[in-house]
C-alpha cells in the first residue's frame, strides 16, 4: 500500500502547474550537460570513456546531467517553490542516476574488453537490472523490496547469510570490479600512447598493470561480497592442482606472452616466419600473438609455440633484409657498360637503400643467354616486397630498353638429317 500511496502522490504532484517549471529547468540542465560534453570533446581524439563518439554518448553528459538536476531539485525545493512538492525532478533524477550507471558500466566494459562478444549480453542484463530497480525506486517499492530480501536468510559455516546482504554485496564487487577495469583501461591507453618507451615495453608493462589492478580489485570484491579471504587458500590449491592437470598450456602461454615483452626477442613490427608463415607482429597478447602477412591473411600464434620452436625474425638485430631479382641478357652483351647503369637504376627505386647499396653479379652461363643477380637492401620489409621487387623491375627494364639490351627467349637448334645420313 506504500507503494500505490508514493505513485498516487507523484502524480499529484506531475498535475500541478509548478511541473512546467521543473520541466523548463530540467531542459535547461540537459541542454548545457549537452554543450558541455560536445564542446569539451577533444577533436580527432578516438572514442573513450567520457566522451564517447559524437560528445553526449559518453559517460560525462549523464553524469553532468544528474548533477545539475540535484542541483536544480535543491532549488526548486529550498528557494523557489517552498512547500510545493518536486515531481519532475522526482522522476528525473533516478532516471538520470541510472542513465549514469549504465552509460559508465558499458563504456568501461567495452573499453576493457573492445572485441568481446560477452559485454553485449552483459550490457542488456546490467541495464535490464539497473531500470528494474529504478522503477522500483520511483514508485517507492524498493523499501519493501529490500524487506522482503532481509527476510530471506540462511547458513554458510555457521554464520547468517541474507538474500539482501548477497546482492548488495555482489553489486559491490561488481561495482569495485568494473572501478578497476576503468582504471586498468585509462593506464594501458596512457601507456601505448607514450611515444618515448619501446612499443613492447610499453605492452608488456599494460599487460602488468592490468593483471595486477585485476588481482587487487578481484580480492576487494569478493571481501566486500563478504568472502573470507581466508579461503582463497583453499581456491588457490584448486586453482595449482587445475593448472598441473588441464591448465598447464593456458599458463605456459601467459608465462610466454610475458617473457617474450620482456626479453624483446619479438617486438611489435617485426617480419617474422613461423611454420611456415611470414608476415609482420601487429599485437603480442598475454596468451597469443598476432601475424599478419602481406596478403591480409593473419595468424594467431600461441605464446608457447614462439618459445619452444625455431622461429625466422627478418628483423631482430637489423631492420635490412637483402632481396634478389633476375634477368638475362644475350650474349656479347657488354657487362662491364651495362652493370653500373643497372647499379644506378635500383639505386633510384624510393626504397632500396643507399648502404649497403645495390649490386650486379654475374651468376650464370644459361643455356639462352648471360644470367645476372640483381641484389638490392630494403629496411622497411613490413610494407611489402612484392612492390618494391616490382620497382626495381621496371627500373631494370627501362634501363634494358634505354641500351638497347636484348632479353632472349629460349632458341634450339633442330639439325635434319637427309634419308641417306
Amino acid at each position: 500500500m506504500a507503494g500505490i500511496d508514493s505513485l498516487q502522490e507523484l502524480l499529484a504532484a506531475l498535475s500541478h502547474p509548478t511541473a512546467l517549471i521543473e520541466l523548463a529547468l530540467l531542459a535547461v540542465c540537459l541542454g548545457v550537460a549537452w554543450l558541455v560534453s560536445t564542446r569539451l570533446r577533444p577533436a580527432g581524439d578516438e572514442p573513450g570513456i567520457w566522451f564517447g563518439q559524437r560528445g553526449f554518448d559518453g559517460a560525462l553528459f549523464p553524469i553532468l546531467a544528474l548533477g545539475l538536476a540535484v542541483l536544480a531539485r535543491l532549488m526548486v525545493r529550498g528557494h523557489l517553490l517552498g512547500q510545493v512538492p518536486v515531481a519532475v525532478f522526482q522522476l528525473a533524477v533516478p532516471v538520470l542516476a541510472s542513465l549514469a550507471l549504465i552509460r559508465v558500466s558499458v563504456r568501461v566494459l567495452h573499453a576493457a574488453f573492445p572485441a568481446s562478444a560477452l559485454v553485449r549480453a552483459l550490457e542488456r542484463t546490467l541495464s535490464w537490472g539497473v531500470w528494474i530497480g529504478t522503477v522500483l525506486w520511483i514508485t517507492g517499492l524498493l523499501p519493501v523490496v529490500l524487506g522482503e530480501m532481509e527476510a530471506v536468510s540462511w547458513k554458510i559455516g555457521g554464520a547468517p547469510v541474507t538474500l539482501r546482504s548477497l546482492v548488495e554485496g555482489a553489486l559491490t564487487a561488481v561495482a569495485v570490479l568494473l572501478l578497476m577495469l576503468w582504471l586498468s583501461a585509462s593506464i594501458e591507453s596512457r601507456l601505448l600512447r607514450a611515444t618515448t618507451v619501446n612499443l613492447s615495453v610499453r605492452k608488456i608493462a599494460a599487460n602488468a598493470t592490468r593483471a595486477a589492478l585485476l588481482v587487487i580489485g578481484l580480492l576487494v570484491a569478493l571481501s566486500a561480497a563478504g568472502i573470507p579471504l581466508g579461503a582463497l587458500g583453499v581456491l588457490g590449491g584448486a586453482v595449482g592442482v587445475g593448472i598441473g592437470l588441464g591448465l598447464q598450456k593456458l599458463a605456459a602461454n601467459y608465462v610466454s606472452g610475458f617473457v617474450i615483452l620482456a626479453e624483446r626477442s619479438l617486438r611489435i613490427g617485426d617480419v617474422v616466419k613461423v611454420d611456415n608463415f611470414e608476415g609482420r607482429i601487429t599485437d603480442i597478447s598475454t596468451r597469443y600473438t598476432v601475424i599478419r602477412a602481406a596478403n591480409g591473411r593473419e595468424s594467431i600464434v600461441p605464446n608457447e609455440l614462439l618459445i619452444t620452436q625455431r622461429v625466422e625474425n627478418c628483423s631482430f638485430a637489423d631492420p635490412k633484409v637483402a632481396m634478389t631479382t633476375l634477368v638475362q641478357v644475350a650474349y656479347g652483351t657488354d657487362l662491364d657498360a651495362l652493370m653500373p647503369r643497372l647499379v644506378a637504376a635500383m639505386a633510384t627505386v624510393p626504397r632500396v637503400l643507399a648502404d649497403p647499396g645495390p649490386s650486379v653479379q654475374l651468376s650464370t652461363f644459361a643455356a639462352d643467354g648471360l644470367e645476372l643477380t640483381l641484389v638490392f637492401w630494403i629496411a622497411d620489409m613490413e610494407n611489402g616486397q612484392g612492390n618494391v621487387r616490382s620497382a626495381v623491375n621496371l627500373a631494370v627494364l627501362r634501363t634494358l630498353n634505354e641500351a638497347g639490351v636484348e632479353i632472349p627467349f629460349p632458341q634450339r637448334v633442330m639439325h635434319t638429317l637427309g634419308a641417306g645420313d
